[in-house]
């Protein structure tokens, strides 16, 4: 399956095929006319592939050098950046050259801030390892690094020139970063496809769920692709794709980045929101319980085990913070959702 990010200047190509990592360079020589490419990976996806994809690139005659950084949320961090620079010079890449990311989304939101300011920008390809990367942040050209007071304080919008994804490897991720990316892909249902989420509450098991795999990928990869293309910077309609986030990039942050992934985060933010926006009458009621069913049964969390009070200095320091009020996102029923300026209640 192929789709195309249509963008003015910088249009790519997001390909979705299982065993396609087998074939990696093929798929990097249609974009890609240098000599030296560059990978950055973690310890968790360097055991299964990283080997093979840098056999697979040497096979065309690619010069490549692979970083392993570690695996988990520590590492998309500010104070990583310069050991990555280090090796790009190292390496001596040059703006003809290509960064690979071969990872999750912490690989692929680091990697591509890298390559958007390594020499002022170098080309990088977008191979995405974990169901949350592969529906959602490898699309888009959101890169960037969190800070210790925030997610994502730090980055810029920057286009891949082209994404692979191969649904093959989520066979290697363990439940947990399943379940995880399953949060994002919920999400989708929640704000743009009815038909979507009810596909995904009967599913009877995750077997069923793996069998219509390229299906899921293909659905959430073109309500992205469809937002990004009208809003490519984030200041209309690609706000909606924030559904959940404002409380569970607070929940991250309060927890130290510890106690739950992005995606449980997001779940638990996800019903918190529709809770509040049920009780302000902007929702349809029961929308939550719907919500609150397909979390568990996904096995993610959903409720906040702290008072949301607790939570709302890192709220106030969000990206979608516009002073006094916040840019919230409602959904009015399953599969509609919308843009609300204003504060979130105590």
């Amino acid at each position: 399956m192929k789709l195309t990010v249509d963008l003015e200047s910088n249009s790519y190509d997001i390909i979705i095929e299982k065993g396609i990592l087998n074939n990696i360079a093929s798929e990097v020589k249609e974009v890609f006319k240098g000599n030296k490419i560059f990978v950055l990976t973690d310890k968790n996806v360097d055991r299964f592939y990283g080997d093979s994809v840098v056999r697979n690139l040497e096979s065309l005659g690619y010069e490549v050098r692979k970083l392993v950084l570690e695996a988990g949320e520590e590492t998309k961090s500010f104070f990583t950046l310069p050991k990555v620079y280090d090796e790009l010079l190292n390496f001596k890449v040059t703006r003809s050259d290509l960064l690979l990311t071969l990872g999750g989304g912490v690989i692929g939101d680091l990697g591509g801030f890298v390559a958007s300011t390594y020499l002022r920008g170098i080309p990088f390809i977008q191979c995405p390892t974990s169901l949350l990367a592969q529906v959602d942040s490898s699309v888009g050209g959101k890169v960037g690094v969190d800070l210790d007071k925030g997610k994502n304080l730090v980055g810029s919008f920057y286009q891949p020139k082209k994404v692979i994804i191969d649904p093959n490897v989520l066979d290697s991720l363990d439940e947990r970063v399943f379940n995880d990316g399953m949060a994002e892909v919920i999400k989708y249902g929640c704000i743009k496809d009815e038909e979507f989420f009810y596909n995904l509450l009967n599913y009877k098991n995750k077997e069923e769920v793996m069998n219509n795999i390229e299906y899921i990928v293909h659905n959430c990869c073109t309500i992205k692709k469809e937002v990004v293309e009208k809003d490519e910077r984030d200041t209309g309609e690609r706000m909606l794709l924030n559904f959940g986030h404002t409380i569970g990039h607070a929940i991250e942050q309060y927890y130290n980045y510890s106690k739950y992934t992005h995606g449980e985060a997001v779940a638990i933010g996800m019903y918190e929101i529709t809770k509040i926006s049920e009780a302000l009458g902007e929702t349809e009621a029961g929308t939550s319980e719907k919500i609150k069913d397909i979390l568990i049964k996904y096995n993610l969390p959903y409720k906040l085990d702290v008072d949301l009070s607790e939570i709302s200095e890192a709220i106030s320091l969000d990206k979608k913070n516009l002073g006094k009020k916040l840019n919230l996102i409602f959904i009015s029923k399953i599969g509609k959702s919308k843009i609300v300026a204003r504060a979130l209640p105590n």
